[in-house]
Formats: C-alpha cells, structure tokens, sequence
C-alpha cells in the first residue's frame, strides 16, 4: 500500500497471447508497418495514469515469438500460466509490483484510446472503488475495454476462484459476487456500445488496418474522434464484416 500521501501505485497488465482460436497470431499481425500488440502499445502509453506497463503473455512455445518481439522492442514482459490468466496476472503483480491498483487490458484492442483509460482509472480512485469497469454498462465502443481492480481484491480473486471461466477471464469473480465491495461504471452520454472496434476476425483486422492505414501516417496519435470521423466518411466500413463499425 502506498505510504499516506503518495501517489497510489498503478500497474497495467495488457494479456497477450498468439493462440487466438478465430484468428491465430492476431497480436502480431501489421498495423501501418508494426505489429498490432505495439501498435497498441503505443496508444496505451500515452494514457497519463497507468503507472509501469507490462505485457502478460503464456508460457506455453506458442507464445516465445511474442516474448521475442516485445523484448527486443523494450517492452516489460510476464510469463505465466496459458489458461488460468487470472494467475497470469496475479504472478505479473507480483514480479512487477508492489502496485495498490491494477489495470487490465487486452491485446486484441488496437484502436485503445488513453483518455478513456485515465478516465477510468481516475474514476477509480476518486471513487474508491474496489473495481470499475467501462465494459460491464457498456458505452464505449467495444475494444475501447478498460477494468481497474485494487491489487489486494485481485490477489484475493486469485487466491479464491476456482471455476475455469473466472481463471480464464480474469476479473469475472470479482464483479459476480460484488457483496462488501464497491463496483464503479464509466460511462458516456453518447452510447455507442454497438460499434466492434475489437479484432478477433479477420474482418475485424481488415477494419482496423484500413483505419491504421488512413489516419497513422499523419498523426500517429489519432483519436477516437477521428476514427468516427474517418469511418463515416466510408461507406464500405459503417458495416464491415456485418458488424457496426460507426
């Protein structure tokens, strides 16, 4: 716990792996010349409240191309179980803590914009909250996902949980059985909860490449805003794949 007075100790777990079963290697795929999982990165990082970020990726062969590509691009790796994420991200508290919050992200979200991630980190804290998601009232586009837990509440999930789809999913155990904790929303008035802006097919992929490749270029730190913008402007992308895109 951080001495009174000092700021609270964030991390952030962004998960990893290659063995995605709808489209494997996903994190590696090009976005605008770089893998996706650091063209992401890249977005995350400018979010000003995530504290020390870490990529929490498997043990299991599949993923050693990943630990590859992340160590040589200089970027804090984890490795832990393949299935049970939760001690995944328990083991990653562990050897890159201490931390008195803990945000999680997923790999599959390059299109992640850190103003929703401080957002939702700072209504975390302001609120103090044990966990605070903008995913379980959803909002945002998907692929714009963020959850905060404190790192005593996640440890004890860890120690606690036992049913592979809580493992699996890492903070399911702890908005299920939300007795004696406080659980926080992030919402925004313009509800665009329908839009897929996640990638786990390839027209997901082919969706966020065509964005990649008309805004990066320019501006590199491109906003949600101009992803809308630049999406209405498209037809062929408002329903790429069958799925709302704007």
């Amino acid at each position: 716990m951080s001495l009174q007075g000092e700021p609270p100790r964030v991390l952030t777990i962004l998960q990893a792996r290659m063995s995605s079963t709808r489209l494997p290697g996903k994190v590696l795929r090009p976005l605008a010349g770089a893998p996706m999982v650091l063209r992401q990165i890249e977005r995350v990082r400018r979010a000003g409240r995530i504290g020390r970020l870490v990529v929490a990726t498997s043990e299991d062969r599949s993923d050693d191309v990943l630990a590859d590509v992340l160590n040589d691009a200089g970027v804090p790796v984890f490795r832990g179980p393949l299935d049970d994420v939760l001690g995944r991200f328990a083991g990653a508290l562990e050897a890159f803590g201490p931390a008195d919050h803990v945000v999680r992200l997923t790999a599959d979200c390059p299109l992640a914009d850190p103003e929703v991630i401080d957002a939702a980190v700072a209504r975390h804290l302001a609120t103090g909250a044990d966990y605070t998601s903008n995913a379980l009232r959803r909002t945002f586009p998907k692929g714009l996902d963020v959850e905060v837990a404190t790192a005593a509440v996640l440890q004890d999930a860890a120690a606690r949980a036992s049913e592979p789809y809580d493992r699996e999913h890492v903070m399911p155990f702890i908005y299920r059985r939300p007795e004696g904790r406080r659980i926080e929303h992030l919402v925004q008035a313009t509800d665009q909860g329908e839009l897929r802006w996640t990638v786990d097919r390839p027209d997901d992929l082919e969706f966020v490449a065509a964005v990649y490749d008309g805004l990066y270029e320019a501006d590199p730190a491109f906003s949600t805003g101009d992803v809308l913008a630049f999406v209405a402007a498209r037809p062929q992308l408002h329903a790429l794949g069958g799925e709302r895109r704007i």
